[in-house]
């Protein structure tokens, strides 16, 4: 199917406007963009907003938002959500939207995590972020009125694979017991021979720009092959129930393929839900896609299903 063609129109224009692609520019310059980029979109209502602040274990504090969808008759579940930006950009502020509609979707509360970035802080500091967040988030004594006993991960693009990586911690470590892993287009291996569909290069994303988001990752290369990095190659036996969000015009679909077919492979219940001809990025813009409502939808269904929460 050809590329949905607003998306096309976005990157004949982006083309057109002679802007540099972020990996040419500094990492400045190329974080305030992808804020611009997001700032522009209207925020959807929500019950009520909390910025909150998660303690580190090297005695750091990182900012964290929790987004509670409805008047709480009753205590709600925790779904804790790591942005995607290659992890190198992005921030709670510009996933503000999906975070608010995807607490909508799902009836749950969803905890927004500003984990430390690359290359301030690499490799393994966003990944230490995120089980420390979810650690805290899970415990009562964190003051959260959620329920602790009902927790999902998820996240998008990079953010997606710091959220499985935690799954594989929660499952080593039993604590918490997961509910479910979201997984919206997630990276899950650095190896582009086998995760990169040429056919899309340079749709949203390219191999140099992929490339350049890993050198700014990974203190030293040897760090790819990390199970918190590379978690296609990870045991992925006893991880939670799993669902996974494509779109079919993305160049690293197939790191999201190929992780559903060795979850299954691995006895995981997972579902897949592809939208057709959008792009990497897409989660969230149901502003800009009219066919990205899908897969909030689906998403916050399956979300919903596993927490015991009223999906809305």
């Amino acid at each position: 199917m050809p590329i949905d063609p607003i998306a096309q129109k976005m990157l004949d224009d982006a083309k057109k406007s002679g802007r540099p692609n972020a990996h040419l520019l500094p990492v400045a310059t190329a974080r305030q963009n992808f804020e611009d980029a997001f700032g522009a979109l209207v925020k959807p209502p929500i019950h009520r907003v909390v910025d909150v602040t998660i303690p580190t274990r090297d005695g750091q504090t990182i900012p964290g938002r929790l987004y509670l969808p409805a008047e709480q008759s009753a205590v709600l579940p925790l779904t804790v959500y790591f942005h995607g930006g290659g992890w190198l950009l992005g921030s709670i502020e510009s996933h503000d939207v999906a975070t608010r509609l995807l607490a909508n979707a799902s009836g749950s509360a969803v905890l927004s995590v500003g984990y430390r970035r690359g290359p301030e802080s690499r490799f393994p500091t966003a990944v230490d972020d995120a089980v420390d967040a979810l650690t805290w988030a899970a415990d009562p004594a964190s003051g959260l009125d959620i329920d602790h006993s009902h927790v999902a991960v998820a996240g998008d693009s990079a953010g997606g694979n710091l959220a499985a990586a935690i799954a594989l911690h929660a499952r080593d470590t039993g604590t918490p017991a997961l509910r479910h892993q979201l997984l919206i287009y997630p990276v899950t291996t650095t190896d582009l021979g086998r995760g990169l569909d040429p056919a899309y290069d340079g749709v949203m994303l390219e191999r140099d720009e992929l490339q350049w988001h890993q050198a700014n990752y990974l203190a030293d290369p040897g760090q790819a092959g990390d199970p918190r990095v590379n978690v296609l190659d990870a045991d992925l036996a006893g991880l939670p129930e799993t669902t996974i969000i494509l779109a079919e015009c993305d160049p690293i679909r197939p790191q999201g393929e190929l992780y559903a077919a060795a979850l299954e492979a691995a006895g995981v219940s997972v579902r897949v839900h592809l939208t057709p001809g959008l792009v990497h990025g897409f989660f969230g813009l149901d502003e800009v896609f009219p066919t990205a409502t899908g897969a909030m939808t689906f998403a916050g269904q399956q979300l919903a299903q596993a927490l015991g929460s009223v999906h809305r």
